[in-house]
């Protein structure tokens, strides 16, 4: 892939906008569209251009990356009437960074290669944070010659780091959603627990920075928890998608992941609550619920 390459960008939302304002800032030539055009058109000052739909953004581009919300979603603007693939031109890169089923990228991947594509499956991890920041881990799964050929791209936005076949990413991701959320559980309830015991819980993060507790989670998901601020980075409606995912891939290997499952349960009744918009970090609201508690600070 050439240093400045024509790139479409499709999906400008929470995570997809400053991903592909930092493709921008890298020089690259990027076509962007989202199901809300506004999206789209607020990174005009960026350097985009704004594409009518997704064939539009793709025609003749080097590589096309799509951000949306779901495996339905990116099959509806890849393959659908007016999706992408059919304006993608042989020999460019299909690069799916959304958090999308194994067996979907393994299928998106075998449709791209019947049309002469190369395919990479590249979910991301770090947040709202890491992707204005450009320091997105990326996990890629595809073949050595689709990451080499998108690699240079995926840089501007974070780290990737090739981990196998098509699917793979998206395998690497599903771990990546089933340890965080495990965690965020965990802090959640480790807040808790001091809170109801008397201690500061502030004091008892501070404390814990550092030791074999320490995590990112402890560092930027307890004192929103704390404080009750669950402004969404990492919407709790998302967390439940991806862990009720990670299950069901983990039943088709033949697996029972028994704190997984405990934890989906926790997210699902975050979510049946009316809580789905928030931080992920809101579950503690469900501990409490579960524990009789208010949720005031």
């Amino acid at each position: 892939m050439t240093s400045a390459a024509t790139i479409g960008f499709l999906g400008t939302g929470l995570m997809g906008a400053p991903m592909a304002r930092r493709l921008c800032a890298a020089g690259h030539a990027v076509r962007v569209w989202n199901r809300t055009p506004d999206k789209a058109a607020a990174l005009v000052a960026e350097g985009a251009r704004v594409a009518q739909d997704p064939r539009d953004a793709a025609r003749e581009a080097d590589a096309v990356i799509c951000m949306v919300s779901s495996g339905p979603v990116s099959d509806e603007v890849l393959l659908g009437p007016e999706g992408a693939l059919a304006a993608m031109r042989p020999g460019s890169v299909l690069a799916v960074m959304s958090s999308i089923p194994v067996e979907t990228a393994r299928r998106q991947a075998g449709i791209a290669a019947a049309a002469s594509l190369l395919y990479v499956d590249a979910p991301v991890s770090g947040g709202e944070a890491g992707a204005v920041a450009g320091t997105l881990a990326i996990m890629a799964g595809g073949s050595p010659d689709a990451f080499a050929r998108i690699r240079p791209i995926l840089a501007a936005m974070g780290r990737p780091t090739h981990v196998g076949p098509a699917g793979s990413g998206q395998l690497a991701k599903l771990a990546n959603q089933a340890i965080v959320a495990s965690t965020i559980v965990t802090v959640a309830e480790a807040i808790t627990f001091v809170e109801r015991g008397g201690a500061d819980p502030a004091k008892v993060r501070e404390a814990l920075l550092g030791g074999f507790a320490d995590s990112t989670i402890l560092k930027q998901h307890a004192l929103p928890m704390i404080e009750r601020t669950f402004a969404p980075g990492g919407p709790a409606k998302y967390q439940l998608k991806d862990t009720g995912t990670a299950l069901a891939h983990a039943a088709s290997l033949g697996l029972d992941l028994p704190v997984l499952s405990l934890v989906d349960r926790l997210f699902a009744g975050l979510v049946a609550h009316g809580d789905g918009d928030l931080d992920h970090s809101a579950v503690i609201r469900e501990i409490r619920r579960r524990n009789g508690l208010s949720d005031q600070a």
